[in-house]
């Protein structure tokens, strides 16, 4: 078992500017044991990050992904840091190999408008 980090991140599901919380709704979606296998595995990030493979990889700079092993195959959680805090932007099941390009095209959009929303708010 990996040594727990000094500090724990603290994981933010990424908002929409009409309220909505993609990630939140893609879980709730799920079985309650696919719903606590995600939560588990996001709490290691929080509590161990930096994690790698098979559990966290990266996509882009500033972009990884989660990978949680759920009924219905691989669910992945796409999210960044910013200010030490892990926001989760974005969720799919994955059936293929690649990570299809419209995901992360999502996940990279969504950094931009938690940015955006963040300075609107300060």
């Amino acid at each position: 078992m990996q040594k727990k980090s000094t500090k724990s991140h603290e994981a933010i599901f990424f908002e929409t500017e009409n309220g909505n919380q993609p990630v939140r709704e893609f879980i709730i979606k799920l079985s309650k044991e696919d719903q606590k296998a995600i939560g588990a595995d996001i709490r290691i990030v929080q509590d161990f990050y930096p994690v790698g493979y098979p559990l966290v990889t990266k996509l882009k700079p500033n972009l990884w992904e989660i990978r949680s092993d759920i009924k219905d195959g691989i669910s992945r959680v796409f999210f960044t840091f910013i200010n030490n805090e892990i926001i989760l932007l974005h969720a799919i099941v994955k059936k293929t190999q690649k990570t299809p390009q419209k995901d992360i095209d999502v996940a990279m959009d969504r950094i931009k408008e938690y940015k955006r929303l963040q300075k609107i708010k300060k």
